[in-house]
């Protein structure tokens, strides 16, 4: 059993500091996964305490299939899709919202010079299928092995490769259409 597990298995008995510590080993992780898919710290903060709370919740049902990570990415991901699917009909509801480009993106691991071209990147990843999203920006932005995004995503590695090849591929005709002037 990993020490994770072991934590985990301190939370799903109601242990507050093993929760915390579960907490500091992945609330950056969760927070850095969730912003890259809402492009908001405020809606990132909101779905990393929701996060939290499934895992609260539900570690007593954590079978050890997985390792305590991946479990963690695939609830992180299924909430950041369902925040945003939820956040979307709110706006159709609210007939005098017009949807928006971000109005900046404070990703941790962009640099300040770099900022503009995250924004449009970001805005990019936004409008790919979600399974091409997900392999996406576990690859490229969290920097996952590919074996572990298979694992997240619960697919093959072949699988991931070739969403990766389609997201790329995807990403490279949204760019040149929206920005054709725009330096390669």
């Amino acid at each position: 059993m990993s020490e994770s597990q072991h934590i985990l298995a301190y939370v799903a008995q109601g242990d507050r500091a093993a929760f915390r510590q579960l907490y500091e080993l992945y609330s950056a992780k969760v927070y850095n996964t969730a912003l890259s898919y809402a492009q908001s710290e405020v809606d990132a903060e909101e779905i990393t305490q929701q996060v939290f709370t499934k895992v609260y919740r539900s570690a007593h049902s954590f079978k050890g299939d997985a390792a305590v990570g991946t479990w963690v990415y695939r609830i992180t991901i299924n909430t950041s899709l369902n925040y945003l699917k939820s956040r979307r009909r709110r706006a159709y509801v609210q007939l005098d919202s017009v949807p928006e480009e971000s109005a900046g993106l404070d990703h941790p691991g962009i640099d300040m010079e770099r900022r503009e071209d995250a924004q449009i990147l970001f805005t990019v990843i936004d409008t790919l299928a979600e399974s091409q999203k997900t392999a996406f920006i576990l690859s490229y932005i969290e920097e996952l092995p590919r074996q572990e995004v298979a694992d997240v995503m619960d697919t093959s590695l072949k699988a991931v490769e070739s969403l990766l090849m389609r997201a790329k591929a995807n990403l490279r005709k949204k760019l040149a259409d929206r920005y054709p002037n725009r330096k390669k």
